[in-house]
């Protein structure tokens, strides 16, 4: 059996994705599933788009996961064996294309294949999801209290996992009467969007969708904390993303200050940190709108007990393009997306320079340095 993955913040979109995405093959059906208060999960199935099925079922712990593991794995393995060669899922707003994969690779009786992986929006909201502070939860996206990603986290997360942002007017759009696809708000979302996927196809209502295009090892590699995927042959416009360097460990004080000068107004803060207080372990830094975080991702290859024979595998290959010499994989690489008049290159790479250790405190033995996940309590 086939599968194509959607998910969504706008159920409008989703719908609209779906629907589109069912009419790709003779045999297939659309899956909408819902997650409603009191855990309690609607299910509605189409078929050539008419509703042939129509039910709800009550969860006994009604989160995320649970609705995929317990409902939407099931009803795959139910319509296989009816003898449907595809369905569409549309997923629950809120639950990650990713984990849903996992579930349905891990749960299945029988392997099916990921056609493609689709996120459903409306490109005039992207840049208020990206700075809105409140819970997904607090947004009514979800009916789970204990969600506390932003939309903006959910939509990072989404873009890694995606081969395809299918865009269509949302349920704000729908409410008002304004169809806004081609106004300003519209073209400035998909000119964000271009920056913060790179990868994957928008598809407009008159472009081509490409079928069977979803590559699990690529999502991953695209989706691993520290990695820095760049557009390419970027154009000026109201969005850029630039790249910045330092090939020696950064002091953590100075650093910890600079902090939120690096993130300030910036959409998409992304990268990796070689820090003197932990110089063998690799930091993922990661800022999304105005929340910003740090954690350890094991150890640089160059301290890892084969570090020195992984050079061209495959453990990640960011780090082993950016092979040196004496350092190793060892290093800070940071991206930064967000408007151009609010990306200073010069400013960028002149607090970073400030930040590296100078040659006196390259001397002073490392481990004398304060721990480095202080960081966070400045944030």
């Amino acid at each position: 059996m086939h599968l194509t993955v959607v998910s969504s913040l706008d159920s409008q979109c989703r719908e609209a994705a779906a629907a589109r995405l069912g009419s790709t093959h003779p045999n297939s059906v659309v899956v909408l599933h819902g997650l409603l208060d009191g855990s309690l999960v609607l299910r509605r199935v189409y078929r050539g788009g008419r509703l042939f099925e129509r039910e709800t079922t009550v969860l006994e712990h009604g989160c995320l996961s649970c609705t995929v593991r317990l409902d939407v794995v099931p009803t795959v393995e139910r319509l296989a064996a009816c003898g449907f060669d595809h369905a569409v899922l549309g997923l629950p707003p809120g639950v990650a294309a990713g984990m849903a994969v996992a579930e349905l690779r891990r749960g299945l009786s029988r392997p099916v294949v990921i056609d493609n992986a689709v996120l459903a929006l409306d490109p005039a909201d992207l840049d208020d999801h990206m700075w809105d502070r409140h819970t997904l939860f607090e947004s009514g996206f979800t009916s789970m209290p204990q969600d506390d990603r932003t939309s903006g986290e959910f939509l990072i997360g989404e873009f890694g996992q995606v081969d395809t942002v299918m865009l269509h007017p949302g349920l704000g759009a729908e409410l008002t009467g304004d169809h806004r696809e081609g106004s300003a708000e519209w073209l400035i979302g998909a000119e964000l969007l271009g920056q913060l996927a790179p990868h994957a196809a928008a598809v407009g209502a008159a472009d081509d969708f490409r079928p069977g295009c979803f590559d699990d090892a690529e999502a991953a590699a695209r989706s691993r904390p520290g990695v820095v995927r760049l557009p390419l042959n970027e154009a000026p416009g109201s969005f850029r993303t630039v790249l910045h360097k330092a090939g020696r460990p950064l002091h953590p004080g100075r650093f910890r200050e600079a902090l939120p000068r690096l993130a300030s107004g910036t959409h998409w803060l992304r990268g990796r940190l070689w820090i003197a207080s932990a110089a063998k372990t690799r930091i993922a830094v990661q800022g999304i709108g105005p929340r910003v975080w740090l954690e350890s991702t094991g150890s640089w290859l160059a301290d890892s007990a084969t570090g020195t024979h992984l050079r061209g595998g495959a453990a990640d290959v960011d780090s082993v393009l950016d092979w040196h010499p004496d350092h190793g994989d060892r290093g800070t690489v940071l991206a930064i997306t967000g408007r151009s008049e609010d990306i200073d290159p010069r400013e960028i790479q002149e607090l970073l320079e400030g930040c590296q250790l100078s040659d006196a405190e390259m001397d002073v033995d490392f481990a004398t340095w304060h721990d480095p996940l202080e960081l966070s309590d400045a944030l």
